[in-house]
Protein backbone atom coordinates (compact mmCIF):
# COMPACT_ATOMS: atom_id res chain seq x y z
CA UNK A 1 0.00 0.00 0.00
CA UNK A 2 3.12 2.65 0.88
CA UNK A 3 4.50 1.22 -2.26
CA UNK A 4 1.81 2.21 -4.53
CA UNK A 5 1.16 5.89 -2.63
CA UNK A 6 5.01 6.32 -4.05
CA UNK A 7 4.69 5.12 -6.92
CA UNK A 8 1.66 7.53 -7.55
CA UNK A 9 3.43 10.52 -6.02
CA UNK A 10 6.23 9.93 -8.19
CA UNK A 11 4.28 9.71 -11.19
CA UNK A 12 2.35 13.32 -10.12
CA UNK A 13 6.16 15.20 -9.75
CA UNK A 14 7.54 13.71 -13.09
CA UNK A 15 4.89 13.77 -15.39
CA UNK A 16 5.86 16.46 -18.15
CA UNK A 17 4.05 19.30 -18.82
CA UNK A 18 1.95 19.68 -22.25
CA UNK A 19 3.48 21.50 -24.76
CA UNK A 20 1.92 24.75 -25.76
CA UNK A 21 -0.72 24.92 -28.72
CA UNK A 22 0.86 26.44 -31.90
CA UNK A 23 -2.44 28.44 -31.73
CA UNK A 24 -1.47 30.35 -28.80
CA UNK A 25 2.14 31.34 -29.74
CA UNK A 26 0.44 32.97 -32.79
CA UNK A 27 -1.63 35.00 -30.76
CA UNK A 28 1.41 36.35 -28.83
CA UNK A 29 3.47 37.53 -31.81
CA UNK A 30 0.13 38.74 -33.61
CA UNK A 31 -0.31 41.06 -29.67
CA UNK A 32 3.22 41.84 -29.63
CA UNK A 33 3.24 42.86 -33.26
CA UNK A 34 0.46 45.47 -32.24
CA UNK A 35 1.56 46.95 -29.57
CA UNK A 36 4.88 47.87 -31.47
CA UNK A 37 2.81 48.94 -34.35
CA UNK A 38 1.10 51.48 -31.94
CA UNK A 39 3.79 52.63 -30.24
CA UNK A 40 5.72 53.71 -34.24
CA UNK A 41 3.07 55.48 -35.08
CA UNK A 42 2.48 57.18 -31.87
CA UNK A 43 6.04 58.54 -32.47
CA UNK A 44 4.97 59.44 -36.02
CA UNK A 45 2.10 61.63 -35.92
CA UNK A 46 3.98 63.43 -33.24
CA UNK A 47 6.51 64.13 -35.37
CA UNK A 48 4.34 65.07 -37.87
CA UNK A 49 2.13 67.21 -35.85
CA UNK A 50 5.45 69.01 -34.53
CA UNK A 51 6.41 69.70 -38.03
CA UNK A 52 2.88 70.94 -38.82
CA UNK A 53 3.13 73.27 -35.89
CA UNK A 54 6.73 74.79 -37.04
CA UNK A 55 5.51 75.27 -40.31
CA UNK A 56 2.22 77.23 -39.38
CA UNK A 57 4.68 79.19 -36.47
CA UNK A 58 6.98 80.31 -39.66
CA UNK A 59 4.06 81.57 -42.13
CA UNK A 60 4.38 84.50 -41.35
CA UNK A 61 8.51 84.76 -42.69
CA UNK A 62 7.86 82.91 -45.48
CA UNK A 63 4.25 84.92 -46.62
CA UNK A 64 5.00 87.09 -49.67
CA UNK A 65 6.69 90.99 -48.79
CA UNK A 66 4.31 93.39 -50.00
CA UNK A 67 6.51 95.45 -52.07
CA UNK A 68 6.99 99.11 -51.55
CA UNK A 69 4.45 101.94 -52.57
CA UNK A 70 5.78 104.58 -54.61
CA UNK A 71 4.48 107.58 -52.93
CA UNK A 72 6.47 110.81 -50.97
CA UNK A 73 7.45 110.09 -47.79
CA UNK A 74 5.17 111.76 -45.76
CA UNK A 75 2.70 109.66 -47.24
CA UNK A 76 3.91 106.68 -45.85
CA UNK A 77 2.08 106.81 -42.44
CA UNK A 78 -1.17 107.24 -44.14
CA UNK A 79 -0.84 104.19 -46.30
CA UNK A 80 -1.85 100.94 -44.87
CA UNK A 81 -2.42 96.96 -45.61
CA UNK A 82 -4.48 95.36 -43.10
CA UNK A 83 -5.42 92.11 -42.35
CA UNK A 84 -8.96 91.29 -41.69
CA UNK A 85 -10.04 88.45 -39.37
CA UNK A 86 -12.89 87.64 -40.96
CA UNK A 87 -11.96 86.43 -44.81
CA UNK A 88 -8.96 87.02 -46.28
CA UNK A 89 -7.84 90.00 -49.06
CA UNK A 90 -6.24 87.11 -51.14
CA UNK A 91 -4.77 88.69 -54.55
CA UNK A 92 -5.66 92.45 -53.04
CA UNK A 93 -3.73 91.52 -50.16
CA UNK A 94 -0.99 94.07 -51.49
CA UNK A 95 -3.53 96.78 -52.37
CA UNK A 96 -2.95 100.11 -50.09
CA UNK A 97 -5.95 100.82 -47.88
CA UNK A 98 -6.00 104.74 -47.10
CA UNK A 99 -7.98 105.50 -43.75
CA UNK A 100 -11.00 108.37 -43.15
CA UNK A 101 -13.48 110.06 -41.53
CA UNK A 102 -16.48 112.25 -43.16
CA UNK A 103 -16.87 114.72 -39.75
CA UNK A 104 -20.17 116.67 -40.14
CA UNK A 105 -23.69 117.82 -38.71
CA UNK A 106 -27.19 116.34 -39.27
CA UNK A 107 -28.61 117.99 -42.33
CA UNK A 108 -25.48 119.33 -43.79
CA UNK A 109 -25.57 117.06 -47.07
CA UNK A 110 -22.96 114.59 -45.68
CA UNK A 111 -25.77 111.33 -46.49
CA UNK A 112 -25.89 112.84 -50.53
CA UNK A 113 -21.82 113.29 -50.15
CA UNK A 114 -21.26 109.35 -48.77
CA UNK A 115 -23.29 107.72 -51.70
CA UNK A 116 -21.32 110.08 -54.07
CA UNK A 117 -18.29 108.67 -52.36
CA UNK A 118 -19.89 104.60 -52.24
CA UNK A 119 -20.38 105.03 -56.25
CA UNK A 120 -16.50 104.63 -56.64
CA UNK A 121 -15.16 101.22 -56.84
CA UNK A 122 -12.63 101.16 -54.64
CA UNK A 123 -13.85 102.94 -51.87
CA UNK A 124 -16.13 102.21 -48.64
CA UNK A 125 -17.80 104.80 -46.30
CA UNK A 126 -19.74 102.58 -43.58
CA UNK A 127 -22.32 105.25 -42.60
CA UNK A 128 -23.23 107.45 -39.43
CA UNK A 129 -21.62 104.07 -37.17
CA UNK A 130 -21.70 105.73 -34.46
CA UNK A 131 -25.42 107.05 -34.23
CA UNK A 132 -25.98 103.78 -32.20
CA UNK A 133 -25.20 105.40 -28.30
CA UNK A 134 -23.53 101.79 -27.35
CA UNK A 135 -20.71 102.38 -29.47
CA UNK A 136 -19.87 105.99 -28.06
CA UNK A 137 -20.65 105.34 -24.78
CA UNK A 138 -16.99 105.52 -23.76
CA UNK A 139 -13.56 105.84 -25.66
CA UNK A 140 -12.23 102.02 -25.17
CA UNK A 141 -15.72 101.43 -27.42
CA UNK A 142 -15.22 103.89 -29.53
CA UNK A 143 -11.66 102.76 -30.18
CA UNK A 144 -12.65 99.28 -30.47
CA UNK A 145 -15.23 100.20 -33.22
CA UNK A 146 -13.06 102.06 -34.92
CA UNK A 147 -10.59 99.18 -35.25
CA UNK A 148 -12.41 96.93 -36.59
CA UNK A 149 -13.76 99.52 -39.47
CA UNK A 150 -10.26 100.15 -40.42
CA UNK A 151 -9.42 96.44 -40.15
CA UNK A 152 -12.01 95.49 -42.91
CA UNK A 153 -13.68 93.65 -40.69
CA UNK A 154 -16.97 96.09 -40.48
CA UNK A 155 -19.44 94.66 -42.78
CA UNK A 156 -22.25 96.95 -44.25
CA UNK A 157 -23.79 97.51 -47.63
CA UNK A 158 -20.92 99.62 -48.70
CA UNK A 159 -18.19 97.14 -47.76
CA UNK A 160 -15.78 96.40 -50.87
CA UNK A 161 -14.19 94.04 -48.81
CA UNK A 162 -10.48 92.35 -50.60
CA UNK A 163 -10.04 95.36 -53.20
CA UNK A 164 -10.96 98.45 -51.34
CA UNK A 165 -8.34 101.42 -51.09
CA UNK A 166 -10.27 103.98 -48.95
CA UNK A 167 -12.06 102.94 -45.83
CA UNK A 168 -13.81 104.88 -43.60
CA UNK A 169 -17.60 106.10 -41.67
CA UNK A 170 -19.76 109.26 -41.54
CA UNK A 171 -19.14 110.84 -37.81
CA UNK A 172 -21.36 113.77 -36.76
CA UNK A 173 -20.06 116.55 -34.04
CA UNK A 174 -22.87 115.35 -31.27
CA UNK A 175 -21.56 111.45 -31.30
CA UNK A 176 -19.05 111.64 -29.13
CA UNK A 177 -16.90 113.25 -31.41
CA UNK A 178 -16.65 116.65 -29.47
CA UNK A 179 -16.71 115.21 -26.31
CA UNK A 180 -13.61 112.25 -26.85
CA UNK A 181 -11.71 115.16 -29.20
CA UNK A 182 -8.30 114.65 -27.17
CA UNK A 183 -8.23 110.89 -27.52
CA UNK A 184 -9.74 110.60 -31.06
CA UNK A 185 -6.83 113.26 -32.59
CA UNK A 186 -4.64 111.17 -31.07
CA UNK A 187 -6.45 108.02 -32.89
CA UNK A 188 -6.12 109.69 -36.17
CA UNK A 189 -2.98 110.52 -36.41
CA UNK A 190 -1.54 107.17 -34.45
CA UNK A 191 -3.31 105.18 -37.19
CA UNK A 192 -3.22 107.06 -39.99
CA UNK A 193 -6.71 108.55 -40.33
CA UNK A 194 -7.24 111.31 -42.74
CA UNK A 195 -9.98 113.86 -42.01
CA UNK A 196 -12.66 114.99 -44.32
CA UNK A 197 -14.88 117.98 -43.10
CA UNK A 198 -18.40 118.74 -44.87
CA UNK A 199 -20.24 121.45 -43.56
CA UNK A 200 -23.18 123.93 -45.01
CA UNK A 201 -22.51 127.69 -45.93
CA UNK A 202 -26.14 128.98 -45.48
CA UNK A 203 -26.86 127.62 -41.79
CA UNK A 204 -30.69 128.78 -42.17
CA UNK A 205 -31.52 126.37 -45.14
CA UNK A 206 -29.63 123.90 -42.73
CA UNK A 207 -32.05 124.99 -39.63
CA UNK A 208 -35.23 124.49 -41.89
CA UNK A 209 -33.90 121.07 -43.20
CA UNK A 210 -33.06 119.77 -39.77
CA UNK A 211 -37.09 121.20 -38.14
CA UNK A 212 -38.79 119.49 -41.45
CA UNK A 213 -36.76 116.02 -40.51
CA UNK A 214 -37.65 116.04 -36.50
CA UNK A 215 -41.22 116.83 -37.70
CA UNK A 216 -41.24 113.80 -40.36
CA UNK A 217 -40.03 111.15 -37.64
CA UNK A 218 -43.64 111.85 -35.68
CA UNK A 219 -45.87 112.26 -39.10
CA UNK A 220 -44.25 110.04 -41.21
CA UNK A 221 -45.65 111.56 -44.46
CA UNK A 222 -44.52 108.87 -46.63
CA UNK A 223 -47.25 106.39 -46.29
CA UNK A 224 -46.76 106.45 -42.26
CA UNK A 225 -42.74 105.54 -43.33
CA UNK A 226 -40.11 107.99 -41.89
CA UNK A 227 -37.02 108.78 -44.52
CA UNK A 228 -34.65 111.36 -44.16
CA UNK A 229 -33.37 110.95 -47.66
CA UNK A 230 -35.71 110.29 -50.44
CA UNK A 231 -34.49 109.05 -54.23
CA UNK A 232 -37.70 110.08 -55.97
CA UNK A 233 -38.78 113.71 -56.97
CA UNK A 234 -42.62 112.23 -55.90
CA UNK A 235 -41.32 111.60 -52.27
CA UNK A 236 -39.26 115.04 -52.23
CA UNK A 237 -42.31 116.68 -53.23
CA UNK A 238 -44.42 115.22 -50.57
CA UNK A 239 -41.56 115.24 -47.70
CA UNK A 240 -41.17 119.42 -49.16
CA UNK A 241 -45.10 120.53 -48.44
CA UNK A 242 -44.28 120.62 -44.94
CA UNK A 243 -43.39 124.49 -43.30
CA UNK A 244 -41.70 124.97 -40.38
CA UNK A 245 -42.30 127.58 -37.85
CA UNK A 246 -38.53 128.86 -36.70
CA UNK A 247 -38.58 130.92 -33.67
CA UNK A 248 -37.71 134.27 -34.90
CA UNK A 249 -35.97 134.97 -31.08
CA UNK A 250 -33.75 132.07 -30.71
CA UNK A 251 -32.56 132.32 -34.84
CA UNK A 252 -29.38 134.64 -34.49
CA UNK A 253 -28.30 132.26 -31.01
CA UNK A 254 -29.35 129.24 -32.91
CA UNK A 255 -27.03 130.43 -35.87
CA UNK A 256 -24.31 131.66 -33.70
CA UNK A 257 -23.63 128.23 -31.49
CA UNK A 258 -23.60 126.12 -34.71
CA UNK A 259 -20.92 129.10 -36.15
CA UNK A 260 -19.65 128.19 -32.67
CA UNK A 261 -19.78 124.35 -32.92
CA UNK A 262 -17.79 124.13 -36.56
CA UNK A 263 -15.33 126.32 -35.52
CA UNK A 264 -14.18 124.44 -32.43
CA UNK A 265 -14.14 121.21 -34.85
CA UNK A 266 -11.55 123.08 -36.85
CA UNK A 267 -9.69 123.87 -33.94
CA UNK A 268 -9.70 120.30 -32.57
CA UNK A 269 -8.83 118.58 -35.41
CA UNK A 270 -6.16 121.06 -37.18
CA UNK A 271 -3.34 118.36 -36.39
CA UNK A 272 -5.00 116.20 -38.41
CA UNK A 273 -3.99 115.54 -42.39
CA UNK A 274 -7.40 117.11 -43.55
CA UNK A 275 -9.55 118.61 -46.32
CA UNK A 276 -12.57 120.99 -45.65
CA UNK A 277 -15.29 121.28 -47.91
CA UNK A 278 -18.99 122.64 -48.24
CA UNK A 279 -22.05 120.72 -49.08
CA UNK A 280 -22.98 124.20 -51.70
CA UNK A 281 -19.77 124.22 -53.08
CA UNK A 282 -19.88 120.52 -54.17
CA UNK A 283 -23.66 121.33 -55.47
CA UNK A 284 -22.38 123.98 -57.94
CA UNK A 285 -18.95 122.63 -58.55
CA UNK A 286 -18.59 118.65 -59.11
CA UNK A 287 -14.59 118.72 -59.40
CA UNK A 288 -14.55 119.13 -56.03
CA UNK A 289 -14.96 115.91 -56.21
CA UNK A 290 -12.12 115.44 -57.63
CA UNK A 291 -10.31 116.77 -55.47
CA UNK A 292 -11.37 114.14 -52.89
CA UNK A 293 -10.49 111.40 -55.04
CA UNK A 294 -6.88 113.43 -54.75
CA UNK A 295 -6.99 113.44 -51.41
CA UNK A 296 -7.87 110.00 -50.67
CA UNK A 297 -5.55 108.54 -53.51
CA UNK A 298 -7.81 106.82 -55.57
CA UNK A 299 -8.21 106.72 -59.17
CA UNK A 300 -10.80 109.74 -60.59
CA UNK A 301 -14.10 108.36 -61.28
CA UNK A 302 -17.20 110.33 -62.41
CA UNK A 303 -19.66 109.78 -58.89
CA UNK A 304 -23.49 109.39 -59.11
CA UNK A 305 -25.94 109.74 -56.11
CA UNK A 306 -29.69 108.12 -56.26
CA UNK A 307 -30.62 110.52 -53.93
CA UNK A 308 -33.14 113.61 -53.99
CA UNK A 309 -32.97 117.02 -52.72
CA UNK A 310 -35.63 116.97 -50.53
CA UNK A 311 -35.90 121.61 -50.52
CA UNK A 312 -35.37 123.52 -53.37
CA UNK A 313 -36.02 127.01 -54.68
CA UNK A 314 -36.69 130.53 -52.69
CA UNK A 315 -36.51 129.80 -48.88
CA UNK A 316 -39.66 132.55 -48.93
CA UNK A 317 -41.95 129.45 -49.78
CA UNK A 318 -40.29 126.85 -46.80
CA UNK A 319 -40.88 128.87 -44.11
CA UNK A 320 -44.48 129.75 -42.72
CA UNK A 321 -43.05 132.78 -40.92
CA UNK A 322 -40.70 133.84 -43.49
CA UNK A 323 -41.31 137.68 -42.56
CA UNK A 324 -40.59 137.71 -38.96
CA UNK A 325 -37.09 135.65 -40.29
CA UNK A 326 -36.39 138.44 -42.82
CA UNK A 327 -36.18 141.07 -40.44
CA UNK A 328 -34.07 139.61 -37.66
CA UNK A 329 -31.99 138.17 -40.11
CA UNK A 330 -31.26 141.64 -42.48
CA UNK A 331 -28.67 144.10 -41.57
CA UNK A 332 -26.70 140.98 -39.65
CA UNK A 333 -23.63 138.90 -41.23
CA UNK A 334 -26.16 136.17 -41.85
CA UNK A 335 -27.91 138.12 -44.50
CA UNK A 336 -26.42 136.51 -47.32
CA UNK A 337 -28.99 133.18 -45.79
CA UNK A 338 -31.74 134.85 -47.68
CA UNK A 339 -30.17 134.45 -50.97
CA UNK A 340 -30.42 131.55 -53.04
CA UNK A 341 -26.98 129.70 -52.86
CA UNK A 342 -27.46 126.76 -55.00
CA UNK A 343 -27.74 125.03 -58.72
CA UNK A 344 -28.81 121.79 -58.78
Amino acid sequence: MADDLCSFTKDVFITKAPKKSPLVLRMIVLVFAMVCGVYICSICVKQISTRSKAGFLNIPVIQKVCPEPNIEPWEIPYVHYPKPKTYSRAECACNPVRYFAILSMQRSGSGWFETLLNNHTNVSSNGEIFSVKVRRSNISTIVETLDKIYNLDWLSSASKNECTAAVGLKWMLNQGLMQHHTEIVEYFNTRGVSVIFLFRRNLLRRMISVLANLYDRDAKLLNGTHKSHVHSPHEADILAKYKPTINATLLIPNLKQVEETTAKALEYFNSTRHIILYYEDVVKNRTKLIDVQDFLKVPHRELKSRQVKIHKGSLSQQVENWDDLEKVIKGTHYESFLQADYRK
